[in-house]
């Protein structure tokens, strides 16, 4: 199996770990009464296992997002060219193909 795929698997299982700590701990705190409502349902195992899933998505795509973010290189080594831009003291002159529109626009009014 290549590597990038491996990558991936590895830190979506480690997403939906993350995840089901989450929504456990929402389930044992009681966050919004939640546990009360999961648990006095006939199908509250639904619910929860939405929220599983939906925060598995969630938590599991972030998660790999890091992971592909740290595989960057350092910003201290330095690729590409080294010159300093030019300077010049003199600012740029910038041409319109319309003219000037603001003499004409006083003239109509």
């Amino acid at each position: 199996m290549p590597a990038l795929v491996r990558m991936y698997i590895r830190h979506v299982l480690i997403g939906y770990a993350i995840a089901a700590v989450f929504v456990a701990a929402l389930l044992w705190l009681n966050v919004g009464n939640l546990w009360h409502l999961v648990s006095t349902s006939p199908v509250g195992w639904i619910a929860a296992a939405m929220l599983f899933f939906a925060n598995g998505i969630v938590f599991s795509g972030v998660q790999f997002a890091i992971a592909v973010m740290q595989m960057a290189e350092p910003e201290g080594k330095r690729g590409g060219g080294t010159r300093a831009p030019l300077a010049t003291s003199r600012p740029a002159i910038a041409t319109s193909a319309a003219g000037d529109r603001t003499r004409q626009g006083r003239a109509a009014r």
